[in-house]
C-alpha cells in the first residue's frame, strides 16, 4: 500500500466503506501536484478513484484550511449554475486521519499548470476559448444570489473589504519569516484609500487558471471550479482582483507571479489582463472604478499566502517541490502592489 504523506489509507479506507461502499483492494495514494496550501490526493482501489482533501501538515492558521467551509459552498453550489466537484463524504474528526477532510468524485480533466494537455491543439484559437470560458465562468459565480443559493449564513458581507485587510494581516503576523517594511506600507495604504463595496455575492477567493478544470477533450468547457477554502459572501471584485495579479501578459512579468508554476499565460491566444477586464466588464453591471485597489488587495493576500508557504517550507513541512524560490517572489509581490495604488488618495477612500 502506498502511503501519502498526511493520509493514513487505512483508516481512510474503514471510515470510507459505510459510505461508499466496499473497495476492491487497498487504497493507493499520491498526492495531486500543484497544491501549496490545503492537500490534496487521488486515491483509489484499482477500479474507481475518489479525491480527498486535508488541511497542511504544520502550520495551519486560524480561519484558514477550513475542510467544513470548503465542503458547505460545494454543497451549496451542486444545484446552481456552478461546475463542481460531487461530493461524498464530510469527516471532521480528526482522529480519522489526524486532521478534518472531504471526499469527492475523481474527474477526468484538465488543470492546466506550465503548459497545455496534449488533448488540446497547441493553437491560439485554444488558448483564447479557455480564456473566453475562464471568464465566463467567474460571472456565473458572481451571478449567484446567495441566499438562493442557501448561503445567507455563509457570511456577513457589511464591512468586508476591511475585514479582509485585518484578518489577512493576522496571518501574516502568524506567518511572517522576517520584517518587510513595504508590507507594513501596503496595509497601511489599503486602510487608507478603502473602496465603497460592491454588491455582496459568492467569493471564491483563489481564481485562477489552474483552480478550474477544463474538459478532456475541449479547451472551451470548464467542468470543475477547485480550491474553495477561501470561499465566502462578499464583495466579488476580489476574485476579479486576484486573478488579474496571477495572470502575467508577458515572460518578464512570471517571476512575480508563478507561485503555482510556470506561467502559460504569455502565450499567444490567452487574453491579457485588458482583455479579461473587457470581458468581465461586459458582462457585469458592477462598477470597476476601483479596480486597482481590488488588485492591490489581490497582491497583499497572494505575498501572505506566499509567506506562509515558505514558513512551511522552512519547517520543513511542504510535501512536493519547487517551494524553495517562494520566500524570494513576497517582496516582489509587494512593491508591485504598492505601485498599482500609487495614484488612490487617501481622501477617495469609502
Amino acid at each position: 500500500m502506498t502511503q501519502p504523506p498526511g493520509l493514513d489509507l487505512e483508516a481512510l479506507a474503514r471510515y470510507l466503506e459505510p459510505i461508499v461502499g466496499a473497495f476492491a483492494g487497498p487504497l493507493r495514494g499520491e498526492v495531486i501536484a500543484g497544491g501549496r496550501s490545503n492537500l490534496t490526493y487521488i486515491v483509489d482501489d484499482g477500479q474507481r478513484r475518489l479525491v480527498v482533501r486535508r488541511p497542511p501538515l504544520a502550520h495551519v492558521l486560524p480561519t484558514a484550511h477550513d475542510m467544513r467551509r470548503e465542503y458547505t459552498i460545494m454543497a451549496a453550489l451542486q444545484n446552481q449554475d456552478m461546475p463542481v466537484p460531487r461530493l461524498m463524504a464530510f469527516c471532521g474528526d480528526d482522529t480519522v486521519i489526524g486532521a478534518p477532510f472531504y471526499v469527492m468524485d475523481y474527474l477526468d480533466g484538465h488543470v492546466v499548470r506550465g503548459a497545455l494537455p496534449s488533448a488540446f491543439a497547441d493553437t491560439p484559437e485554444t488558448r483564447r476559448a479557455m480564456s473566453v470560458v475562464l471568464v465566463d465562468t467567474l460571472l456565473r459565480l458572481h451571478a449567484i444570489e446567495p441566499v438562493a443559493a442557501g448561503l445567507a449564513e455563509f457570511g456577513h458581507p457589511e464591512g468586508f473589504l476591511g475585514r479582509q485587510i485585518r484578518r489577512w494581516w493576522m496571518q501574516w503576523e502568524a506567518s511572517k519569516t522576517r520584517e518587510l517594511p513595504s508590507m507594513d506600507a501596503l496595509h497601511g495604504r489599503l486602510g487608507e484609500t478603502l473602496p465603497p463595496q460592491s454588491a455582496a455575492g459568492i467569493v471564491h477567493g483563489d481564481y485562477r487558471l489552474d483552480n478550474v478544470m477544463y474538459a478532456h477533450n475541449d479547451p472551451s468547457e470548464i467542468i470543475a471550479v477547485l480550491d474553495w477554502e477561501m470561499s465566502t459572501i462578499g464583495d466579488p471584485l476580489c476574485d476579479l482582483g486576484l486573478l488579474l495579479v496571477y495572470w502575467a501578459d508577458t515572460d518578464a512579468e512570471v517571476a512575480a507571479r508563478a507561485l503555482h508554476g510556470r506561467a502559460i499565460t504569455p502565450e499567444a491566444g490567452f487574453y491579457k489582463r485588458a482583455d479579461i477586464l473587457d470581458a468581465y466588464r461586459a458582462g457585469t453591471a458592477r462598477s470597476l472604478e476601483w479596480l486597482d485597489w481590488y488588485v492591490a488587495l489581490g497582491a497583499y493576500k497572494l505575498a501572505i499566502i506566499a509567506e506562509g508557504i515558505n514558513a512551511r517550507f522552512l519547517m520543513g513541512m511542504t510535501v512536493g517541490d519547487g517551494f524553495e524560490a517562494v520566500g524570494a517572489m513576497v517582496p516582489a509581490i509587494v512593491e508591485g502592489a504598492l505601485d498599482t495604488m500609487r495614484h488612490l488618495a487617501p481622501s477617495q477612500g469609502g
